[in-house]
């Protein structure tokens, strides 16, 4: 063989050489490859997930989400399992770990999701953090996968973005809450009624000398002198006389008896009134047989067979019959007889007035003169007649002094505290009000704002379910509905209430044509107030608003500012 021909044998030999070693190369990394895919579950993209709210949204300090996952087709192998957590990771490094769930493959013994090798499978998981404080913070999958007995590696996903956390600015809105204010009884003119009796004797119709000087027709008297000597302070309405005959004589002579005795009452009650010049029309009627003054006095008594007695005699409808039977009746039970049917032998006579008490300039007046001369329920009306906080509590102050057996003017200085802030003060004038009455319902709901105040809805709700009646109950549970993330009842709890809180719920509701109306007439509006306003025009897509009244909020209360600058709701605002 000659030169040139060994050159191209060589040649030859050395290309098949060099393709052997790259086939046997490529099929080596194909081996690999394969073991490696046999080997490993390998990683899961963000597609793979749904996350329902996304960003998260806090609701009664949580933070819920619903993760809606996916595993693709060949992913999950038959032998095995898969454990997915999920984790809230804030910016500041803390971590918040949710409800796992597993799942297996098919080959895998036990009570997990089972999912399918060739087809994947769909699965749904709930999960709930408890939130933290910050809304910059993410929400992440991370996953404890075997195959087998062996660990597999399989890198944490990052599914939602950020935490909407308007929610939870109650904390702020529950400190501007009105704070339930026990209320007065004050009514300046009071209806007032009194009554005198005349008895007259059996089958008798004159006006016995020693009935007409009783106490209570001589009260009667008396009293219709002082009415016509002070109508500035008395008014008499209107003057009354009923005359009565007992149920156990005959139907005509009781007419007769009964007729008898109004006229003889009516004309002795128009002769004091001449006599004292007072002038006013006199209501007379009569009862022939007075039934149902006979059923209240013998339901009344001590006769031990009265429910036999009203029974029997419920059941005769006719007069005369009925009449008949109490007849019987009164001869064997001698109660009847000597202390039920006399009492029925009578004429009343009624007083209606008024009562004309002091003005709200008088009470004003009497105050700052010697209000030691001023009742407890006009010290209390006395307080509402300012809006000035510091007068208020001078009025409740003295109250206390001049009645420190009432808990109201305790509970109302807690009010004065609680809306400056001062809780510790506020409390212990409830403690006050508690040491004089332990029931009272507005310092129970007051008690249920303190605790909602620190955070403790549990025991806010235990002080207002004791709160039954107390004035301004409906929107102290507002208050707490709210804390509790049923802001559908808080919302409505808040009906006709201007407040921050009110506001809010109905923003969280997405009510926003009722937020704008309930922020506009907020009567003191705050630096929570205005960020409200900016959450609302943000959401509505007035942007230049939502900055205007941010700003306005910032410059209120500068300790808004990190909250705001983390704000998803303001991330398209201009700070």
């Amino acid at each position: 063989m000659g030169f040139a021909s060994s050159y191209v044998t060589l040649q030859y030999t050395s290309t098949l050489n060099a393709m052997q070693n790259k086939n046997l190369i490529f099929l080596s990394a194909a081996s690999v490859l394969l073991l490696a895919s046999c080997s490993k579950l390998g990683p899961l993209s963000a597609d793979n997930f749904n996350v329902v709210p996304n960003p998260l949204e806090t609701q009664a300090g949580q933070v819920p989400a619903t993760v809606n996952g996916m595993f693709p087709e060949k992913y999950m192998k038959k032998k095995a399992v898969v454990k997915v957590t999920p984790e809230l990771r804030y910016a500041d490094g803390t971590v918040s770990q949710g409800t796992p769930a597993t799942f297996q493959g098919e080959k895998v013994e036990g009570n997990e999701q089972t999912i399918s090798y060739l087809v994947g499978g769909h699965y749904t998981m709930k999960t709930n953090f408890k939130y933290g404080g910050v809304n910059k913070a993410d929400m992440y999958l991370t996953f404890d996968a075997k195959l087998g007995k062996k660990k597999v590696e399989v890198p944490a996903v990052k599914v939602a973005t950020g935490i909407i956390a308007t929610s939870e600015l109650y904390n702020r809105t529950v400190k501007s809450a009105q704070a339930c204010i026990a209320p007065d009884a004050f009514q300046r003119v009071k209806e007032q009624k009194y009554n005198a009796n005349i008895k007259f004797l059996i089958q008798q119709a004159n006006l016995r000398k020693s009935e007409l000087k009783n106490n209570s027709v001589t009260e009667f008297v008396n009293l219709l002198q002082k009415i016509n000597k002070d109508q500035e302070n008395l008014n008499l309405a209107s003057v009354e006389v009923s005359a009565y005959a007992s149920p156990d004589g005959g139907v005509k002579l009781n007419e007769k008896l009964a007729n008898q005795r109004q006229k003889n009452t009516e004309k002795y009650v128009e002769q004091q009134m001449k006599r004292i010049k007072m002038e006013s029309p006199i209501d007379a009627k009569y009862t022939a047989q007075d039934w149902e003054g006979f059923q209240e006095l013998v339901a009344a008594s001590n006769i031990q067979d009265k429910d036999v007695i009203l029974r029997v005699l419920s059941m005769y409808k006719d007069p005369e019959e009925r009449e008949q039977q109490i007849r019987n009746m009164s001869q064997g039970f001698r109660e009847l007889a000597d202390g039920i049917l006399p009492q029925l032998r009578r004429a009343r006579l009624t007083i209606n007035y008024e009562t004309i008490g002091r003005d709200d300039d008088q009470i004003q007046e009497q105050f700052r003169q010697d209000a030691s001369k001023l009742s407890v329920e006009e010290m209390l009306y006395a307080a509402i007649l300012t809006e000035n906080a510091g007068e208020q509590e001078a009025i409740y102050k003295r109250t206390t002094e001049l009645y420190p057996n009432d808990a109201r003017a305790y509970n109302n200085l807690a009010t004065l505290e609680y809306a400056k802030g001062n809780y510790g003060t506020a409390k212990n004038y409830i403690q006050k009000a508690l040491s004089v009455d332990a029931k009272n319902p507005e310092t129970q709901a007051n008690l249920g704002l303190l605790a909602l105040q620190q955070g403790d809805t549990q025991a806010a709700e235990s002080y207002m379910a004791k709160a039954t009646g107390a004035n301004g109950l409906s929107e102290a549970l507002g208050n707490l509905h709210l804390a509790q993330g049923n802001y559908a009842q808080a919302e409505q709890d808040f009906q006709h209430v201007f407040s921050n809180s009110a506001a809010l719920a109905q923003i969280l509701n997405k009510n926003y044509a009722t937020a704008a109306v309930t922020l506009k007439n907020i009567k003191n509006a705050d630096a929570t107030t205005d960020y409200l306003q900016a959450v609302l025009n943000a959401r509505q897509g007035n942007k230049d608003a939502a900055a205007s009244y941010l700003r306005s909020a910032l410059a209120k209360d500068a300790s808004l500012s990190n909250y705001a600058a983390n704000d998803l709701e303001l991330k398209d605002v201009s700070k």
